[in-house]
């Protein structure tokens, strides 16, 4: 599999030079990056897609969610906000901003998202465990069953 997504950043690579400054190239870049675990280097694609498209939902929750991975969880909040503004009831949206603000300790925003995120997508074991683990901090021991 990493060798699958080293051909995809290679590709990626390529057709940015040819056409430089495409959102969608950095974006697709950005996320082959984030598999990758390179953080930094997904966070600076999407920096520049979002320049481009500064309303851009799929760029705004993506890098939300890279934020999160880096622990910059105030950034990575202010962009999953926005996103759930221009496209609401996301369920990956409303699943990481949860996950962020379990982080920042915001339990019970928290437990808000990841409600709303398990009845747009039942049954998500990420959505369950992170909600698990809050309901478990909230002491809501009979919810977390």
């Amino acid at each position: 599999m990493l060798k699958e997504y080293q051909g995809a950043l290679k590709d990626l690579d390529k057709a940015d030079v040819l056409e430089p400054n495409n959102a969608l190239t950095l974006r697709n870049r950005a996320n082959v990056k984030r598999m990758l675990k390179e953080y930094e280097g997904a966070l600076e694609d999407l920096d520049k897609a979002n320049i481009l498209e500064p309303n851009n939902a799929f760029t705004l929750m993506s890098r939300g969610d890279v934020k999160g991975m880096l622990k910059e969880y105030q950034g990575a909040l202010k962009d999953l906000d926005k996103a759930d503004v221009i496209e609401p009831n996301n369920a990956f949206t409303l699943r990481t901003r949860g996950n962020v603000k379990y982080m920042l300790d915001d339990c019970q925003g928290a437990l808000e998202d990841l409600d709303k995120a398990d009845g747009l997508e039942p049954n998500n074991a990420i959505t369950l465990r992170i909600r698990g683990d809050v309901k478990r901090i909230l002491n809501e021991y009979q919810r977390a069953l």
